[in-house]
């Protein structure tokens, strides 16, 4: 039961579901944790505690992996026809379009992102990337292969579902890094047990609901809840799952990718970033500035491919750097359930402390604020103004660390290190994504050539689609989101020759 009154702009059924006593998703089951535990989710826009769930441990861990054992062994869903698992998910993307307002309150309660936003973007690719996947079930095939062996003989490859699989999900886009996630792993034919970001439970709490109403056989999804050190360790190193997908840090990848090693389980990663957007002098001003200022604050700067360094040529410098700086201070700060809200909170307190820390770290460096800074101006809650820095330099903190909130480093380059610049942008442990902001042809493919990152945007910036592949470079990950190549995270294959 929720320990505070909901905030009076929700929907009457967001409220219910708040309100109501919450339970994980496991064999087809809404369950409490075996041990009875709950914990508080908080109201980023306020801090104050918005509900309860439950708290995973160990038993937990066990009875889900075992429901998705079971239902990969021995049920229905990976010997379902194609075309009946696609129906599945298909319905799922139908069910979310139906209650796409009560999940945009949802997404806005829980992580403080403005309803407004979540509403336009975050439910709507939600139901596109379950549709797109609905439409890959019937889609995986294998190969024939004319081998040279001596002989006479027929080979050819089967496409074939890796298993059960760990799913582990952060609390920046919770809905949609659930369908991100889920949708290709069930189109494949695996079974998942999905463990929700303690930050930002509830729209996946809701989401297992939509699937247990379209019909999803016992085990085949289960969805847990609980902390990354009760519940997600014991899950990535389980020697019953087959596989794990993570998205978040690369600090905790590392330590997903040492949980792997018991049984030698598959691992894709989708981890951090630190993304150069680079602003050449023959771009359209009024176009970057707009572009690169939606790059890093977007989402509250809480995106992997945020572009947190923004490396313009000096000829055109002061001139984005007051055009960004202008449009910061002119982004509404408030929660979001605020009509006017452009911009809401960060999503807890250990995040405000970690953005504001990295701001005044930068500043005791010798870094100076265009705009913005670390007072909110908001009496309550975890709120940061959009901050644009300048005068930093390649060994700081703030340049070299991923900062995961409205934080911009500005830069200068000259005509003479147009060359340069690439070094400078790629120098990065990270390689997650960029942005080329330029109306030369040449100096577009040149660049986006020689970025190592596995995104380029040009003249754009977090453009995403269901259909294009999503992930990193060096430590930014291992394997891809969406896409088709998505499924070969979770897909094995198998080569068959038979002797004619």
């Amino acid at each position: 039961m929720a320990t505070i009154a909901i905030d009076p702009r929700v929907s009457s059924g967001t409220a219910d579901f708040v309100a109501s006593s919450h339970k994980m998703f496991i064999d087809g089951r809404f369950v409490a944790a075996a041990s009875g535990k709950t914990f508080p989710v908080y109201n980023p826009a306020t801090g104050e505690v918005l509900t309860h769930v439950p708290e995973a441990e160990s038993e937990d861990v066990n009875r889900a992996v075992a429901a998705a054992r079971r239902a990969f062994d021995e049920g229905p869903w990976p010997r379902m026809s194609a075309s009946e698992r696609g129906r599945i998910l298909w319905r799922v993307s139908e069910l979310l379009e139906k209650h796409n307002d009560e999940f945009a309150e949802l997404e806005s309660l829980d992580n403080g992102k403005p309803f407004s936003v979540a509403r336009i973007a975050d439910v709507p690719l939600a139901a596109d990337m379950f549709r797109y996947m609905a439409g890959w079930t019937t889609k995986i095939t294998g190969r024939t292969f004319p081998i040279s062996f001596p002989g006479d003989f027929h080979s050819y490859t089967l496409r074939e579902p890796i298993g059960v699989v760990a799913q582990i999900i952060p609390w920046n886009f919770p809905l949609l890094m659930a369908a991100w996630k889920v949708a290709p792993a069930l189109a494949a034919g695996c079974t998942v047990v999905l463990k929700l970001a303690e930050q930002t439970p509830l729209s996946g709490l809701r989401l297992a609901q939509l699937f247990d109403e379209a019909g999803m056989p016992p085990g085949a999804l289960n969805v847990i809840t609980g902390f990354g050190e009760g519940a997600g360790a014991p899950l990535a190193a389980h020697d019953d799952v087959d596989k794990i997908a993570f998205t978040g840090s690369t600090e905790v990848g590392k330590l997903i990718v040492k949980a792997a090693t018991g049984n030698l389980k598959k691992v894709s990663l989708e981890l951090g970033g630190k993304s150069p957007a680079i602003v050449f002098p023959d771009a359209r001003i009024d176009h970057a500035i707009q572009g690169t200022a939606s790059a890093i604050f977007f989402n509250h700067g809480q995106c992997c491919c945020a572009g947190s360094r923004l490396y313009i040529h000096e000829k055109i410098f002061d001139q984005v750097v007051e055009g960004v700086s202008h449009v910061a201070e002119d982004i509404k700060v408030a929660p979001g359930l605020d009509p006017s809200s452009q911009m809401g909170p960060l999503v807890s307190d250990e995040q405000y402390k970690k953005v504001v820390g990295y701001i005044e770290s930068g500043l005791a460096e010798g870094a100076h604020i265009a705009a913005g800074g670390p007072v909110s101006g908001v009496e309550r809650g975890y709120f940061v103004r959009p901050t644009v820095l300048t005068g930093t330099n390649p060994k700081m903190k703030v340049v070299q660390e991923e900062i995961f909130g409205p934080v911009v480093c500005a830069v200068p380059f000259s005509d003479k290190e147009l060359d340069a610049i690439l070094k400078r942008a790629n120098d990065s442990i990270y390689g997650l994504a960029a942005s080329v902001w330029t109306d030369n042809l040449t100096i577009a493919h040149k660049v986006s050539r020689g970025l190592r990152a596995g995104t380029v945007w040009v003249n754009c910036h977090n453009v995403f689609d269901a259909a294009l592949p999503f992930g990193g470079y060096k430590q930014s990950g291992w394997g891809r989101e969406m896409g088709e190549e998505v499924l070969n995270n979770y897909l094995e294959t198998k080569a068959v020759t038979i002797a004619l």
